[in-house]
């Protein structure tokens, strides 16, 4: 895939946005994931879905935070998931999933994966 520059500028700006929300926590689906965020240079808390082995465990340890940024991918699995964590907790923390749709806008939709944005770390 061709990346131009301009590209790579609008992915460092989303995670420029992305670690001045201090407050929130970054749920993303898996250990990948968290290596893409990272290696682009995101550096405020992540927490990894699979990592709780099933929904009702995340549930649980999830009110503790008072904002979650839902950064799921945007596959069959990973909608099915984010609709299953706003019913599961859309009463309990503020549910931000502002910053999935920005990146869709910032890769003009060719980062279905959050992993996926590690190939924009090459060209930093």
């Amino acid at each position: 895939m061709n990346i131009e520059l301009q590209d790579v500028f609008r992915v460092q700006e989303f995670v420029r946005s992305l670690n001045s929300a201090h407050t929130s926590i970054v749920v993303v689906e898996g250990k990948r994931d968290e290596d893409a965020l990272k290696k682009l240079g995101y550096y405020g808390k992540i927490c990894q879905f699979h990592s709780f082995k099933g929904l009702v465990k995340f549930a649980d340890s999830m009110p503790k935070y008072k904002n979650l940024i839902l950064l799921l991918d945007s596959d069959r699995k990973g909608r099915y998931l984010t609709k299953r964590i706003i019913s599961q907790l859309q009463h309990r923390v503020t549910i931000d999933l502002s910053y999935r749709k920005e990146l869709t806008i910032v890769t003009k939709g060719r980062v279905k994966n959050v992993e996926d944005l590690a190939m924009y770390a090459i060209h930093v």
